[in-house]
């Protein structure tokens, strides 16, 4: 499948990155969340994947600072929409998310998976080899069930 991948941008937030996220997710993320997406100095973290112009998967994050002075990118979310999983979207993201943390000195990519969410966390920890790290009890308020577990990779 041949995809082209673009930076989120605000002329393409609206319209593309809106409705995969609103297709793919139990939950609606607010304005803020998007502006934040927008903001970011990460662009090649903040990206999508379309294939035949159709935008097909996203992926929102932040960098934060940790407290040893290191930098984290926290995959805020990722998204394949429905019809399209299973064809290695997914994990194209992903390669390009960390090779961007790489190439910009990131120490550290982490997530929060809803404990449910099996699929999820064998992608991760199985095709990446992110760390499962604790439960985080009611880390959601308007999904079941409300737990999560931290996941990690460390990259240096």
């Amino acid at each position: 499948m041949k995809l082209d991948f673009g930076d989120i941008t605000k002329e393409n937030i609206e319209q593309q990155i809106k409705n995969i996220n609103r297709n793919a997710f139990p939950v609606l993320y607010n304005d803020a969340f998007y502006d934040e997406v927008v903001g970011a100095a990460n662009g090649g973290a903040n990206i999508y994947a379309s294939w035949k112009d159709i935008p097909v998967g996203a992926v929102c994050s932040r960098i934060e600072e940790l407290a040893d002075g290191r930098r984290q990118l926290y995959l805020m979310t990722i998204a394949v929409l429905a019809p399209y999983r299973g064809r290695g979207i997914g994990t194209r993201l992903i390669e390009r998310v960390l090779e961007y943390c790489t190439q910009s000195g990131i120490s550290e990519v982490s997530l929060h998976v809803q404990v449910s969410n099996y699929d999820a966390m064998r992608f991760y920890t199985s095709k990446f080899n992110f760390t499962k790290g604790a439960m985080v009890e009611n880390y959601y308020r308007r999904i079941d069930p409300p737990n999560c577990y931290h996941l990690y990779k460390k990259l240096d």
